[in-house]
């Protein structure tokens, strides 16, 4: 059992605050930048860790690890590497509850969320696991006479993940699996906010028997990040955050001559026909607006009504939902007493968001439902119940921004042209759904939409972990998305042998262009 959390910790247990460490060389690692930032426990308010804030020098110990245990981990044949993840994997599956306990704790999502998150975790594990065909290269016989030709893919060294606070266990598994399989070694930066899952991973990679130095845990706030980004050592960044962070990422690491991809921010719409199944639609959008307290990349924000009648009837459906739904501490989602939505992460995030209340209603559009007003429990908690806004119009600062909250606005037009426009038209790509019955409007729908991910009556598109996932326009920056094809191209790079024996070789010296064939 870890010693970071117990499992079955009640939020209203007054706990001693504990102080977390960084991870190098296969050890907890005391931190010693004299920096520390507070971990909160969202559903009572209360600090409950204190996380050190690396500095560059703690960044550069977790690099150097790392470096020195590249070589004889990417030697290693790239089965044993898997098998490393397969005992990973069993571990993760048998300390989940664990897991989704800490994920509670510290980000505040109900227990059933929290358990997903994991699963989609455990998915890329699961694909990564798969490394020895994935990395299978290409061969040609006799591109000339006696000359063949193949190719294979190569580790980059060491790479590094910044992470953000929404998914403290998923989206670091997005990331490491792959690049560890692939034969890279790896340092985590993931969120100051919930930083203990990493950790815990950290500690079950290590029973599995990970080698020592080819997984380091650094926290840290922008010092760490920037470090990341300027030291010579690293090869490769992965990055998933808001869309200015993305782009610093970018442009900062690509400057220094890493690859790097990193996935920003979404303002995710989904369209409702007239033809819809408007009680599908509601609770499909219910589900994908407020689930998670609407701290999800994936999130719908936006419901596109196309019609008024059909803006007028989902509006009552989506009221009479919303009124059932239970605002409450996360750990306490149980059989027979739900918790629909936790908390928000901290008050200062739980302050944004109400902010865009005010800026909404300021700006001219109907606050219908407000989640202040919903039945929050008492104490110091960052609650706030689901909040549903209509006639939002496209020039406002609740439409153009990412709230990140359990804010959703309806959007009312007269077409479908309409709507797709409104959605090709917008700064983030990230994904996009519709619902209807109409198989024509559906397909036109997938093949113009500009957007990454696309789902059909589904809500939240997210691919498994055998495709890939990412955004376009300001939704990613970089050449490739995460986890599928698309991650294992992003941690190999491609080498192209050419080869011919001296038994072959008949001709002198030939300064010309090599032709063959």
């Amino acid at each position: 059992m870890s010693t970071l959390v117990s499992p079955l910790a009640a939020a209203s247990e007054t706990l001693p605050v504990r102080e977390l460490t960084h991870w190098i060389g296969g050890k907890p690692v005391a931190g010693t930048s004299g920096r520390f930032g507070d971990v909160y426990h969202p559903a009572t308010g209360q600090i409950q860790a204190h996380v050190p804030l690396a500095s560059e020098s703690e960044v550069d110990a977790a690099v150097q690890a790392a470096a020195a245990a590249f070589p004889a981990w990417s030697a290693q044949p790239p089965l044993r590497r898997a098998r490393v993840l397969f005992r990973f994997r069993e571990i993760f599956e048998q300390r989940l509850d664990e897991v989704a306990a800490l994920l509670t704790s510290e980000h505040g999502k109900v227990n059933s969320d929290a358990r997903g998150e994991a699963t989609r975790g455990l998915e890329v594990v699961e694909f990564a696991t798969g490394i020895p065909q994935l990395l299978k290269g290409e061969y040609t016989e006799q591109v000339g006479t006696g000359i063949d030709s193949w190719s294979m893919r190569q580790p980059l060294g060491v790479v590094a993940g910044i992470t953000p606070f929404n998914f403290p266990a998923m989206v670091p598994m997005w990331m490491f699996p792959i690049a560890l399989a692939c034969g890279n070694t790896f340092v985590l930066k993931p969120s100051e906010r919930d930083p203990s899952a990493s950790l815990l991973l950290a500690e079950m990679l290590k029973e599995a028997g990970l080698p020592d130095g080819v997984f380091n845990v650094v926290h840290g706030d922008k010092s760490a990040v920037d470090a990341i980004l300027q030291h010579k050592t690293i090869q490769a960044v992965s990055f998933v955050g808001s869309t200015p962070i993305a782009e610093y990422v970018y442009r900062e690491g690509t400057k220094a001559g890493k690859r790097v991809q990193a996935l920003g921010g979404a303002k995710n719409h989904m369209i409702v026909m007239p033809d819809a199944d408007l009680d599908q639609a509601a609770d499909a959008l219910v589900g994908a607006a407020y689930g998670s307290a609407g701290e999800r990349c994936m999130a719908i924000s936006v419901a596109v009504t196309v019609g008024h009648q059909t803006a007028d009837e989902l509006r009552e459906k989506l009221a009479s939902r919303i009124a059932k739904l239970r605002v409450g501490d996360g750990s306490n989602d149980l059989p027979g007493s739900p918790v629909d939505l936790g908390p928000l992460v901290t008050k200062t995030h739980l302050d944004k968001v109400t902010g865009y209340l005010e800026t909404g209603v300021a700006e001219g559009a109907e606050l219908a439902i407000d989640g202040r007003a919903a039945a929050l429990p008492a104490g110091e908690g960052f609650f706030l119940g689901a909040c549903l806004f209509d006639h939002v119009k496209p020039a406002m600062r609740i439409y153009r921004e990412e709230i990140f909250g359990p804010v959703l606005g309806v959007v009312r037009v007269n077409n479908f042209e309409t709507a797709l426009q409104l959605i090709n038209d917008h700064e983030f790509g990230n994904g996009t759904s519709i619902f209807t019955r109409d198989g024509d409007t559906a397909r036109d729908f997938a093949h113009r939409v500009q957007a990454g991910m696309v789902g059909i009556n589904v809500p939240i598109p997210v691919p498994m972990a055998f495709h890939s996932f990412g955004g376009w326009k300001r939704s990613l920056f970089g050449d490739h998305a995460v986890h599928g094809p698309e991650g294992v191209r992003f941690y190999t790079r491609i080498k192209t042998i050419t080869s011919r024996w001296p038994t072959g070789i008949r001709t002198g010296v030939d300064t010309s262009m090599p032709t063959l064939g």
